[in-house]
């Protein structure tokens, strides 16, 4: 069952040198908050996991925190380059970086696939692409019932999902709303969670289209309002385009950047 902490002492418990970790949010309800506290607490040769790695992905990159990146796609949303990922590739600085990339729809099914418990999923995306002769997790498979060749994706099992919601009752239960992403398949598919939260109330009530993660899914809650910006969390804040826009200048420059770092 869900244990109600400090973002500090979750990361600190659930959160290992070496791990592969989801940090998932699409567009919305981003866990900044938590992707700081990794930095702050100097997590090293991590595997990060994320259908859509942006700035949170580009700051845990420049802070030497990453060795391998799972992803679909990269970028500052409306912005341009993730520049601390470009250095990282480019220049190996701080470190080098491993990366195996996906569509998005092979990521969203390999989440469901180890949600589901299964080893693999499967799909139609990369026939003609060639990937399955450079990537490991993408397979080539022969239907056993119509003879048609398809693409085998292995499961993601991360072993930490950590995600931002709306609330949380006293009892860990978990409530988010909104675009929700693959945040639920994401918790569902890894060893343990991390979930901060706008605020802890004492009754979920039922709001439409609303995801409910039972507490017995989730590790760790931690109250953090604002957790996931500069992102948005729908109901209580708004997007900081100012700040994505910002992140670019910052980022471009390795002193900018230590210096955003140091400030932390």
């Amino acid at each position: 069952m869900a244990e109600i902490v400090s973002l500090a002492e979750a990361v600190r418990t659930a959160v290992h040198d070496g791990d592969a970790v989801a940090m998932e949010g699409f567009t919305h309800l981003i866990p900044f908050a938590a992707g700081h506290e990794i930095i702050r607490q100097r997590r090293r040769e991590l595997t990060l996991i994320r259908m859509t790695p942006d700035l949170i992905y580009d700051q845990l990159i420049g802070a030497g925190c990453v060795s391998k990146l799972i992803f679909s796609w990269g970028g500052n949303p409306g912005v341009g380059s993730l520049h601390r990922f470009r250095d990282a590739v480019e220049n190996a600085w701080p470190a080098s970086l491993e990366l195996e990339e996906h569509s998005h729809a092979g990521m969203a099914n390999r989440y469901v696939a180890g949600a589901s418990g299964l080893p693999f999923a499967v799909l139609r995306g990369y026939n003609g692409t060639g990937l399955a002769e450079v990537t490991a997790t993408i397979a080539p498979i022969t239907c056993p019932f119509t003879g048609q060749t398809l693409t085998a994706v292995s499961a993601l099992r991360p072993d930490v999902a950590v995600i931002h919601a709306q609330r949380a009752d006293r009892a860990g239960n978990v409530q988010l709303w909104g675009i929700t992403g693959v945040q639920k398949e994401a918790v569902l598919s890894s060893e343990r969670a991390v979930v901060t939260v706008e605020e802890i109330v004492d009754v979920l009530d039922p709001r439409p289209d609303a995801v409910v993660l039972p507490a017995w899914t989730v590790t760790y809650v931690a109250q953090v309002p604002g957790g996931s910006h500069p992102s948005y969390a729908m109901g209580y804040s708004d997007r900081d385009n100012d700040y994505y826009a910002a992140w670019d200048a910052i980022s471009r420059d390795r002193d900018a950047f230590l210096s955003w770092l140091d400030a932390l």
